[in-house]
């Protein structure tokens, strides 16, 4: 089992930055797949940036050069700096780690005044 714990969401003007955190604990491989997804209301829940174990990255076009997926192993925590923010990028955020299972944390909420 894995368990997964995001942190880092708030109130933030646009413009504005956060950095998210996913703390990841239990039995983690070396190889597994990392993400970042949101989903406002009424929207469905959609990947922000993906990182493999290798450390290749993916983002979605949306907030590509404003948002910027790592991860430290030796902490297994993953993070999402996100700058630029605008009102749309208002959600709540979700950490997924995918290696023979799925995993899911249980969202951080990232509010962005206009």
């Amino acid at each position: 089992q894995v368990q997964l714990v995001e942190s880092g969401g708030g109130l933030v003007q646009a413009g504005g930055s956060l950095r998210l955190s996913c703390v990841a604990s239990g039995s983690i491989s070396s190889s597994n797949l990392m993400g970042w997804y949101r989903q406002a209301p009424g929207k469905q829940r959609e990947l922000v940036a993906a990182i493999a174990s290798g450390g290749n990255t993916n983002y979605a076009a949306s907030v590509k050069g404003r948002f910027t997926i790592s991860k430290d192993n030796a902490k297994n925590t993953m993070y999402l700096q996100m700058n630029s923010l605008k009102p749309e990028d208002t959600a709540v955020y979700y950490c997924r780690l995918t290696n023979r299972m799925d995993y899911w944390g249980k969202g951080t909420l990232v509010t962005v005044s206009s």
